[in-house]
This record gives structure tokens, C-alpha cells and sequence, in this order.
């Protein structure tokens, strides 16, 4: 089996690396010459626009920014649907509104190419280390044909529904709790630095009580280091990932108090640090409180 990855970033680069480790044959495209570099140097062959990457592969997952760039890559004029072989699959692992998804799989109908809708949760670790979770959403006999090539970047594949937009509802669930959780850390982190806490007291505390899980420990680690820029979790992602939770929760009728307080935190952070990952919006709180959580307290 044959993959390709368009999309080569943070998270695009991680499940290149892994096919490629895993044997597949792997085809790339990137719209930065220095991606497509990396992606060279690991073994993966460089194409030039996505009619080339779906002409040689069986398999390919789109991990792009947003729906347009999806809709563009997989149904364009040099797109994946018009160039892949009959039987094989877009496995749409970018996170975009449930409603591209329904459009893309609406328009996908009848081309004979299959559509897994699989977005993705562990960002930049779980991409890089090939334990990404999946939240899958296809023909049960397409996810088992496919099973090998996400298995490659994957440690938890959840089959979450039949078809798209399935696993991206999922996904905008997802978000909604991990946006509040976020934000919760970065507040309790002003409190602790206000407080005079050292930032080791405060980690040392949360990450073996019941507070504890890969988000507030990943969160705080960065926090109290001062890593806010460069680890892989760009705050414009986490951002996109809110404002499709909170549209989706809009359309269904659903109040989500706690989920609108973290879209307003990464807006602010998103707005004063934009270059930032997602634990800069620490230093917006910071900013207003005076005070600085480092892994020693200040004396």
C-alpha cells in the first residue's frame, strides 16, 4: 500500500515520519520549500501539486489548516478525487466544521473514491511518536482495507461512525473540553504565581492528583519553563479548533458557558502573542496580575 501526507507541518510531518518507518511508500507536498526539504532527508518523495500526490498513492491523509485548503486539495481541478485509482482513500485527518465535512463527502458521492473522515487528537507528541488517537468515521469494510496505514500513526483508532461528518462532530466535542481544560491551567497558573508558589510545587501537586493528565501536565511544564513559542502547539490551531466547536455548538442549540470563557482566553492570547503556542495565553493573565510562575519562586 502506497500513502501520501499533504500537509507537512507540525502534525503532517509526524505521520510522514511514521509511514515512512513503517515501510509505506510515502508521496508529500507542502506549500514551504523547508518542509518539503525534511520530508525528502526522511525518506519521502516530494510531489508538486495534489493530483501527483493522489496519482501515487492508495491512501492519502490530508492534514491541512482549515475546510477551504481540504475542499481545495481533495476536490479541485488538481485534486485528489480526479487522480487516485478507483478504490482508494482520502483519509480527511485535518480538523475542519462538521459541515466541510458533509460537504466534502456529499461531493465525493459516487467518485469511487472511499472517504474516511478521521481527525485527530495529541498534537505535536502523539503525531511525532505515532500515538495519535483517531476518531474515525467510514464504511466499517474501508476501515478495515485501511487499517494498516492509520495503525502506522496511530496507538488508539476509534470507530466512531459510518460516515463523514462523524469524526469531526467528535472531534468538536473533544475540543470544546480541552479548550476549558487549557484554560483552567492557565489561570490556575496566575493564581500560583501571584500566590508565590513556585511553578515545581504547583506541577509536582497537579500532575499526581486528581488534576492531572497529559494537558495540564504538558501545559504547566511549558509554563513553568517559559516555552511559549516553538513546541509544536501553535495557538492559531487550538483557536480554529474552538471557534468550529463553538459555531457547531451554536447551530445545535447548546449553551457552552465554560467552552465560550476559553475561546475569549486564546482570543486574547491569540491577539496580543500571535506567534505564541497554546500556553501563551498564561502571560495575558500574568500580565494582568503582575506576576510570573517560573519553576523556582521568586525570592
Amino acid at each position: 500500500m502506497r500513502a501520501g501526507v499533504i500537509g507537512l507541518g507540525d502534525m503532517g510531518s509526524g505521520l510522514a515520519k511514521n509511514l515512512i518507518a513503517n515501510g509505506f511508500r510515502t508521496t508529500g507536498l507542502d506549500l514551504s520549500a523547508d518542509r518539503m526539504a525534511a520530508f525528502t532527508a526522511m525518506g519521502g518523495e516530494a510531489a508538486a501539486d495534489a493530483a501527483e500526490v493522489g496519482a501515487n498513492a492508495d491512501a492519502v491523509f490530508v492534514m491541512v489548516m482549515n475546510g477551504d485548503q481540504a475542499k481545495s486539495v481533495i476536490l479541485g481541478p488538481d485534486g485528489l478525487v480526479g487522480h487516485m485509482a478507483p478504490g482508494g482513500a482520502v483519509i480527511l485527518s485535518a480538523t475542519i466544521k462538521p459541515s466541510e465535512g458533509r460537504e466534502i463527502a456529499e461531493a465525493m458521492a459516487g467518485s469511487n473514491i472511499h472517504l474516511i473522515d478521521t481527525p485527530v487528537s495529541g498534537g505535536f507528541p502523539g503525531a511525532q511518536g505515532g500515538t495519535l488517537t483517531m476518531m474515525a468515521a467510514g464504511a466499517p469494510e474501508v476501515l478495515d482495507q485501511y487499517a494498516p496505514v492509520m495503525q502506522a500513526v496511530s496507538s488508539s483508532i476509534h470507530r466512531v461512525g459510518t460516515a463523514a461528518p462523524q469524526g469531526q462532530v467528535v472531534k468538536a466535542i473533544l475540543q470544546s473540553l480541552l479548550g476549558a481544560m487549557f484554560s483552567a491551567t492557565f489561570e490556575a497558573a496566575a493564581l500560583a504565581a501571584k500566590a508565590g508558589v513556585s511553578g515545581q510545587v504547583l506541577y509536582d501537586v497537579v500532575s499526581t492528583s486528581s488534576g492531572g493528565c497529559g494537558i495540564t501536565s504538558n501545559a504547566l511544564q511549558k509554563i513553568i519553563d517559559r516555552q511559549f513559542e516553538g513546541t509544536g502547539s501553535h495557538i492559531n490551531t487550538m483557536h480554529k479548533d474552538l471557534t468550529i466547536s463553538m459555531g457547531f455548538a451554536e447551530e445545535l442549540g447548546v449553551p457552552m458557558h465554560t467552552a465560550a470563557a476559553a475561546m475569549q482566553i486564546f482570543h486574547a492570547g491569540r491577539s496580543k502573542f500571535p506567534d505564541g503556542d497554546n500556553w501563551v495565553c498564561t502571560r495575558v493573565i500574568e500580565g494582568i496580575v503582575g506576576a510570573e510562575l517560573h519553576r523556582e519562586a521568586a525570592r
